[in-house]
């Protein structure tokens, strides 16, 4: 046997330090958090229902259209970022429409789906998006970029769809 008395007693007795205590407080269930302030607030900002009343309707569900969800289009942008810098430039155009679909008028995404646009030569929808990036943000950071291309659009016709 060993020296140490807490080993030493019979089947069925167990120490104090071992007995649950009365007052602990039961188990959470799994779909609790430890921590209400550790929850992250994706539903849309105040006031967007009245800003934008045609959107959020039930029917949007039928239609395939997302709910809201700015860290699910960062995330896509990241990736569409990531195929634009290896030229796949159809799966960047891919994922920055998908950003769109979770975060609408989004300006980086916005931007960047131009960008990839003009590349794959469909010229049309370049120029409709680098108008729509100025209509969100006119004095942004891709702003100078965004009249340039422009400029450079007017000159080309066709679009490749």
């Amino acid at each position: 046997m060993t020296e140490n008395p807490r080993y030493n007693k019979p089947p069925g007795k167990q120490p104090k330090d071992q007995n649950p205590s009365i007052n602990s407080t039961p188990p959470r269930s799994d779909d609790e958090s430890s921590s209400e302030q550790n929850r992250l607030n994706l539903s849309p900002p105040k006031g967007d229902l009245l800003a934008h009343p045609e959107g959020g309707g039930v029917a949007e569900e039928a239609l395939g259209v997302h709910e809201w969800n700015p860290l699910r289009a960062l995330k896509d942008v990241e990736v569409g970022d990531y195929y634009y810098g290896r030229g796949s430039y159809k799966a960047a155009v891919s994922r920055y429409r998908e950003a769109l679909e979770f975060k609408p008028r989004d300006a980086v995404a916005t931007f960047k789906l131009a960008r990839t646009l003009e590349k794959l030569k469909a010229y049309d929808e370049a120029r409709h998006r680098y108008e729509e990036y100025l209509a969100i943000l006119k004095d942004g950071p891709e702003a100078g970029e965004a009249h340039k291309a422009l400029e450079r659009l007017k000159t080309t016709t066709g679009a490749k769809q």
